[in-house]
C-alpha cells in the first residue's frame, strides 16, 4: 500500500497510478482487444511467448529496474518458467491476477545492468539533475543586482547633478569623534557645510532632464526593485527635485531645498562623495557582487557536467563534476575563470555521489541514521542474495529487496505487523532457491557487526529509527543469531501492550548494566525484569507480556485510573526504551562489541552531550517542536549515560569534569535551566540516588526525562501579555 510521512495509508498502491513511459511505449506495439485496461493488456502481454522471451532477455542481461516489488513478479514467473518449475508460477499467478487490471507486475526497461557493489548513492545521478534543471532565479538576490546595476548608478548621478550646484562646502552631518552622529534637541541630525540650488552650471537643465527621461526609459523594463518608486525614499524624492530643477528652478521653495541638502548630506556621510575613494570601493565591490553567476545559472552548468557522464545511478567520479568554472563555462555566464560553485548546490549535487557508505557519512552526504537505514539495504540485499547460486534469481532477488525495504512504515494498531519479505507471493515461490548457507550467515554477521559500530559511532545522540531495526533485525535473521531487537512505538496510538521481544530485550540488558550508573540512574529494578515471565496471547496471535506493560507504567508514576493522553502514554514508552536500552546494549554485548567499543564509549559520551547544548539553544517559536526537542535530547542524555556505563569505570569522573566545562561555555540562561540536569547525574556518579519523584531534594539535582504531564522543567516559562 502507498503510506504517507506519519504511517498512515492513502489507500492507492505504489505499483499503480499513472502509466509511465515505458507503459505508454510498449503499449503503442500491442494489438489488444476492447475494454482491456491498459494495465491489463500489458500484464497480459508479459504472459505471452513474446512477453516471456522478452523478461527472459531482461533476465539475462539485468538491464531493468524494480521500484517498488510487485514489479518483479512477472520477472520471477518468467524464471520459475525457464526452470521447469511451471507449478510454482501458476501459484504466482493465481495470487496476483486479480490486480492485472490496476497494477504493473513488470519491470522498466534499463541501458545498463542493475549496480552491484559496496558504492551506493543517496539519489540516483537522474534526479540530481532533474532537481538542480528546476532550480529557479533567487528573486530577492535579481531584485538587489537590478537595484545595483540599474538604479544605483542613476541614484550616483542624481546626487553628482544637484552637488554641482552646491555653493560652498559639500554637505554632511555631523559626527562625534567615534563617527556617531551629532543630533539637535529634538533628535534630528545636525546638517553641515553649503547649499544647494545656488547656482547651475551651463547645460545644468538638459542633463537633469535627460537623467530623468532615462530613469523612465529604464523603469518600463526593469520593474523588479520596488523602492525607487516609493515616494520617501531620497532617489524617488531627487528624482522629483530634478525634474522640477530642470523646468523651473525658482519653484522651488526654501523648504525644498533645505530637503535636498539634507539628503545630499545624508548620502555623503554614509557612502562618500563622488569621486572619493571610499564611494568608488564601495561601488566597486558592489558590481563584483552583482557580477557574480547566478545560482540557477551554476545550477545549468553543474547539470550539464553531470548529464554529460551519461549515467542514470550514482556517480562514483562525481567531484570531476564539481571543478570550479572552466574558462568556457565562465565566458558563457560573464564570470570569471575558476569561480566556484557555492555549496548548497554542491550539497545537492553529493547527493548522486556512488560511494561506500562510510565515505558518504564522512563527507556528510548522510547526515542521519535515517539516511544510514535507507542505504543499507543496499548492502544487506546482497548478503541475502548471497546463498542463491543462479546469478539471474539472485540480481532478481536483490532488486525486490531494495524495493521492499525503500517502502514507508505502516501504523498498525493491537501488535499487528506489516506483510514480510518472505511474504510476497512472487518471493516465497523462490524460497527453495534462496536457502540458507554458512558463509552467508558469516557476511549476514559481519554487515550487522558492522553497521551497528557505524550507526553507533556516526550518530551516538540518536534513537535507533525504526527502518534502521529493521534492517538490523533482517541481519540478525540471516546470521543466525538471536537478538531480541525492538521498534520505537507512536505514543498517539499506544495501546498499553508490550509484545514478547520488549520484554526478551530488556531481560537481555538487565546483566549488561547491572550494577552499572545506568541502573541507578533509572534506579531499574533489574531482578523484577529478569522475574517477569507471564505472556498473554494477543488477539492477533501475537503474545504480550502484561507485567512489563504493568512495570513501565509503574516507573513512570502512571496510574490504572489516570485519564488516556499522548504525555501520559509517552512516560510509558520511555521507561520501556530505558528497560531495553532501545537496542543498543543488546546488540553491543550479543556481538561482543563492549570491548571493542569501550575506548570509544567516552568520546561517544562527550558528543551526546555536546549535540544536547546545541538542540536545545535553537531558537523555535513552535511548542510542539520544543517538546519534541525536549523528548530528542532526554533520549540522547539517556544514551550518553549507557556510554559512561559501559566505559571503563575511571571515565565517568573524568567526563563529569569536561561536562561541566562545557556547560559553563553555553549561554547563560540555557546552563541555569540545564544545570539540574548535570548536577542530577553528578549526585548518582557519586552514590546518591533520587527520590521517588526523580529529584534530590538537597542540591536540587533531577532525573532528566523526555516525556512528561504538563509543562516540561527544562522549558521556559511561555510569555503573557497583560491587557
Amino acid at each position: 500500500m502507498e503510506v504517507t510521512h506519519g504511517g498512515f495509508a492513502t489507500g492507492e498502491f505504489p505499483a499503480a497510478g499513472p502509466l509511465q513511459p515505458h507503459e505508454l511505449e510498449k503499449l503503442h506495439e500491442l494489438d489488444r482487444p476492447a475494454g482491456v485496461t491498459d494495465r491489463a493488456a500489458l500484464n497480459a502481454f508479459f504472459l505471452s511467448d513474446s512477453g516471456r522471451a522478452e523478461l527472459g532477455e531482461l533476465l539475462r542481461s539485468g538491464c531493468y529496474r524494480v521500484t517498488v516489488p510487485e514489479e518483479a513478479a512477472l520477472l520471477v514467473m518468467a524464471w520459475l518458467i525457464g526452470h521447469g518449475e511451471s507449478e510454482r508460477a501458476e501459484m504466482v499467478l493465481e495470487a496476483i491476477a486479480p490486480y492485472f487490471d490496476r497494477l504493473r507486475f513488470y519491470p522498466a526497461p534499463a541501458d545498463r545492468p542493475v549496480p552491484s557493489g559496496e558504492g551506493v548513492s543517496v539519489r540516483p545521478a537522474s534526479a540530481v539533475v532533474a532537481s538542480l534543471r528546476s532550480r529557479r532565479p533567487n528573486q530577492r538576490v535579481a531584485t538587489m543586482n537590478e537595484a545595483i546595476r540599474v538604479w544605483t548608478p542613476l541614484y550616483d548621478r542624481a546626487v553628482e547633478l544637484f552637488l554641482e550646484t552646491v555653493e560652498g562646502e559639500v554637505p554632511r552631518l555631523a559626527t562625534s569623534g567615534t563617527g556617531e552622529l551629532v543630533r539637535r534637541a529634538d533628535g534630528n541630525p545636525i546638517v553641515l557645510g553649503g547649499w544647494p540650488c545656488r547656482r547651475y552650471p551651463e547645460g545644468w537643465a538638459e542633463r537633469a532632464g535627460a537623467l530623468v527621461e532615462e530613469y523612465e526609459r529604464e523603469r518600463a523594463t526593469h520593474q523588479l526593485s520596488g523602492k525607487p518608486e516609493k515616494a520617501k525614499e531620497s532617489f524617488a524624492r531627487l528624482r522629483g527635485y530634478l525634474a522640477r530643477c530642470a523646468v523651473n528652478p525658482d519653484a522651488l521653495t526654501g523648504r525644498d531645498v533645505g530637503t535636498i541638502r539634507k539628503i545630499l548630506a545624508s548620502y555623503v556621510t554614509r557612502h562618500g562623495a563622488p569621486g572619493s575613494e571610499r564611494l568608488a570601493r564601495t561601488r566597486a565591490a558592489q558590481a563584483r557582487i552583482a557580477a557574480l553567476p547566478a545560482h540557477h545559472e551554476l545550477a545549468q552548468v553543474l547539470a550539464d557536467r553531470i548529464e554529460a557522464r551519461g549515467a542514470s545511478e550514482g556517480l562514483p567520479d562525481l567531484d570531476q563534476c564539481l571543478v570550479p568554472l572552466t574558462p568556457r563555462e565562465a565566458a558563457a555566464l560573464g564570470a570569471e575563470t575558476g569561480y566556484p560553485f557555492p555549496p548548497s548546490l554542491v550539497e545537492k549535487a553529493m547527493r548522486c555521489l556512488e560511494a561506500p557508505i562510510e565515505t558518504l557519512i564522512a563527507r556528510h552526504v548522510i547526515r542521519s541514521s535515517e539516511g544510514l537505514a535507507i542505504l543499507l539495504p543496499h548492502l544487506t540485499a546482497q548478503i541475502r542474495a548471497g546463498a542463491i547460486a543462479q546469478p539471474e534469481l539472485r540480481r532478481v532477488y536483490e532488486s525486490v529487496y531494495r524495493a521492499f525495504r525503500r517502502r514507508r512504515s505502516l501504523l498498525l494498531l493491537d501488535l499487528q505487523s506489516q506483510v514480510r519479505l518472505e511474504e510476497l507471493p512472487w518471493i516465497a515461490a523462490i524460497a527453495p532457491w534462496v536457502g540458507d548457507s554458512g558463509e552467508s550467515r558469516r557476511s549476514a554477521r559481519i554487515v550487522l557487526v558492522w553497521a551497528t559500530r557505524l550507526a553507533l559511532e556516526s550518530f551516538p545522540q540518536t534513537l535507533l529509527p525504526n527502518k534502521l531495526v529493521r534492517e538490523l533485525r533482517a541481519l540478525v535473521a540471516a546470521s543466525g543469531e538471536r537478538i531480541p531487537l525492538v521498534d520505537e512505538l507512536a505514543a498517539d496510538i499506544f495501546t498499553g501492550a508490550f509484545s514478547e521481544p520488549y520484554l526478551r530485550a530488556a531481560q537481555a540488558v538487565a546483566p549488561v548494566v547491572a550494577g552499572t550508573l545506568y541502573e541507578r540512574y533509572y534506579g531499574l529494578p533489574l531482578d523484577r525484569v529478569l522475574a517477569l515471565d507471564n505472556l498473554e496471547q494477543q488477539r492477533y496471535g501475537v503474545p504480550s507480556s502484561p507485567g512489563l506493560a504493568a512495570l513501565c507504567a509503574e516507573l513512570a508514576g502512571v496510574g490504572e485510573d489516570d485519564s488516556w493522553s499522548v504525555a501520559r502514554n509517552g512516560m510509558i514508552l520511555e521507561q520501556c526504551q530505558i528497560l531495553t536500552t532501545h537496542n543498543i546494549a543488546p546488540l553491543v554485548s550479543s556481538l561482543d562489541l563492549l570491548d571493542d567499543l569501550r575506548p570509544v564509549f567516552p568520546d561517544l559520551a562527550r558528543r551526546c552531550l555536546e549535540w544536547i547544548c546545541l538542540r536545545q539553544q535553537r531558537a523555535t517559536s513552535d511548542w510542539r517542536a520544543e517538546m519534541r526537542t525536549v523528548k530528542n535530547c532526554a533520549y540522547a542524555w539517556r544514551q550518553m549515560i549507557l556510554y559512561l556505563s559501559l566505559a571503563n569505570g575511571d571515565e565517568t569522573p573524568r567526563f563529569l569534569d569536561w561536562a561541566r566545562e562545557h556547560l559553563g561555555k553555553q549561554n547563560p540562561d540555557f546552563r541555569h535551566r540545564f544545570a539540574p540536569a548535570l548536577i542530577g547525574l553528578e549526585v548518582v556518579a557519586t552514590g546518591g540516588r533520587f527520590g521517588s519523584d526523580g529529584v534530590d531534594r538537597v542540591t536540587g539535582g533531577r532525573r532528566f526525562l523526555g516525556w512528561t504531564v504538563g509543562r516540561h522543567w527544562l522549558l521556559l516559562e511561555p510569555r503573557t501579555t497583560t491587557g
